[in-house]
């Protein structure tokens, strides 16, 4: 039968109609997608207005770094940057805006261009001196120099040098304390580097030497390293003559013969870790390399150690409710070992003089802040959600001083409270890995952590076992003129003896 032709010409409408529907779909999925509007890049960090020309000068010298940095993190948030004169320098406050700044690669965000002012303290072959690679396995020899097996072995000289400096106390006195530790820290720092031999013979003008490369690490050397100033004038001559002395220790200990004269425990030190330390391409370190790693490693152990256990003691006899609780533990452990062990076993189980100084290194960190130079710019997302874009070029700050007093993280910032550390609270773990920095994290933690604590743990353990201590001086102020700020001035101390303490200590390693 027949289709009439209206039905025909119906058909073939539908069928077209139905056809081109269906092509101009196919074509539409075959198509590519229209290219998305490109997100605009966030903006950059809020910038402190200052003054015209110097920039926050005026307010840094009126108020100090750390009010400085505190009132620009209330009003700009946690992302902001500050000009002094032509340069500009963003702040990164708090562990949400801090993760690149610690774990970035160093192709992105580096310390090579910030920390060059270090060089003249080193020296030549080591630290910033040398390309990243170099430098990062110099930094796995220090790391191999205090494993936990090589702890053990420095505990026991560490031991030995404590006794016999406060064997020198007499039954009661006043000392300053600061000037005492800086002098006790040297010469522990020298026995676990250079062993018992050298450090006889070189221990006093070392000291000397090792004060004034500290003197001239200041503010102002970060940006004008060889600007000449007497501090810098005496960092560089002190720099050579440590640098004749290592030279020569170094030479002794490679000589075969002044090798089998040596003492028994000389090859326990660090000295024989870094001459026997190999590259990854199997070549051996250097005089050169040796030697600067030496002064950079004494450099940190005795003005960075001496001033957290100045610190730690200014706030501990300010604080008698710590500081009765932190005695009763030494009775406790003390007891529990017989009465004469004192071994790095034992200063594992110092819980509470290890919160103590912890407490103490977040009030009062190594250094006020840490930099690094965006090789590539990146994005932090703050908090509250605001994004910003930090350049490329700039130069960037965590500034520790304030990093571990934020208030949403810690309980009372500003108050010495080292049971903020126990268990049940854990305050550092709030805000995740790097909620506490004083030893820095991410890529670039601190190697001498380890070291630096039970240094500090075993020379207060003997204070507290063995004196009855009193600040008769007041709290110290901070000397904010130096890289590493420590205790300012005098920290006068009055002793008495504990007759009733244990007084001895076992000097053999765990």
């Amino acid at each position: 039968m027949d289709l009439p032709i209206t039905t025909i010409w119906l058909g073939l409408a539908v069928t077209f109609c139905v056809a081109a529907t269906v092509a101009k779909v196919t074509r539409r999925r075959q198509q590519p997608p229209p290219a998305a509007k490109r997100r605009p890049p966030p903006p950059p960090p809020p910038m402190s207005p200052g003054v015209p020309l110097l920039g926050d000068l005026p307010a840094l010298l009126i108020k100090g770094p750390l009010a400085l940095i505190r009132d620009h993190y209330t009003r700009l948030g946690s992302v902001f940057t500050v000009r002094v004169f032509h340069l500009k320098l963003t702040f990164l406050v708090g562990p949400d805006v801090s993760r690149h700044f610690y774990q970035g690669l160093d192709s992105e965000i580096s310390q090579d261009e910030v920390s060059q002012f270090t060089i003249p303290t080193f020296g030549p072959g080591v630290a910033f001196d040398v390309d990243y690679a170099t430098r990062y396995e110099q930094i796995r020899f220090f790391g191999d120099a205090t494993k936990p097996a090589k702890l053990r072995t420095y505990a026991s000289l560490m031991v030995g040098e404590v006794e016999s400096h406060f064997a020198r106390w007499g039954q009661s006195g006043t000392v300053d304390l600061k000037l005492e530790l800086e002098h006790l820290v040297t010469l522990v720092a020298t026995r676990c580097l250079f062993g018992a031999a050298v450090r006889e013979k070189m221990f006093s003008e070392v000291g000397v030497l090792v004060r004034q490369l500290n003197d001239g690490m200041r503010l102002v050397t970060t940006r004008f390293p060889h600007l000449p100033i007497p501090a810098h004038r005496r960092r560089d001559a002190a720099r050579a003559r440590l640098g004749e002395i290592f030279t020569e220790i170094v030479r002794s200990r490679n000589d075969a013969s002044s090798r089998q004269q040596g003492t028994s425990d000389d090859h326990d030190d660090m000295l024989q870790c870094l001459i026997d330390s190999r590259y990854k391409d199997g070549r051996g370190t250097t005089e050169t390399e040796v030697v600067g790693m030496l002064v950079s490693a004494l450099f940190a152990a005795q003005y960075t150690s001496s001033s957290a256990i100045t610190w730690t003691g200014a706030r501990l006899l300010t604080h008698a409710t710590h500081l009765r609780a932190a005695v009763e533990e030494q009775q406790r452990i003390v007891a529990r070992h017989g009465g004469h062990h004192v071994t790095y076993d034992v200063l594992q189980e110092m819980d509470t003089l290890h919160r103590c100084i912890k407490e103490t290194l977040r009030l009062h960190p190594p250094t006020l802040m840490l930099l690094r130079h965006a090789r590539q710019s990146f994005t932090v997302r703050a908090g509250d959600g605001r994004e910003y874009e930090v350049p490329k070029g700039h130069t960037v700050a965590s500034p520790l001083v304030l990093h571990n007093r934020l208030p949403h993280i810690y309980d009372e910032p500003d108050k010495f409270d080292p049971d903020r550390f126990a268990p049940k609270r854990a305050e550092d773990r709030a805000g995740g890995a790097l909620s506490y920095l004083s030893f820095g994290g991410g890529r670039h933690a601190c190697v001498g952590e380890a070291f630096a604590f039970m240094q500090i743990k075993l020379i207060w353990s003997h204070l507290l076992r063995n004196f009855e201590l009193r600040l008769v001086s007041p709290f110290p102020r901070t000397d904010w003129t130096m890289v590493m700020p420590g205790p300012q001035g005098k920290v006068m101390v009055a002793y008495k003896r504990r007759p009733l303490m244990p007084t001895t200590t076992s000097t053999a390693a765990a």
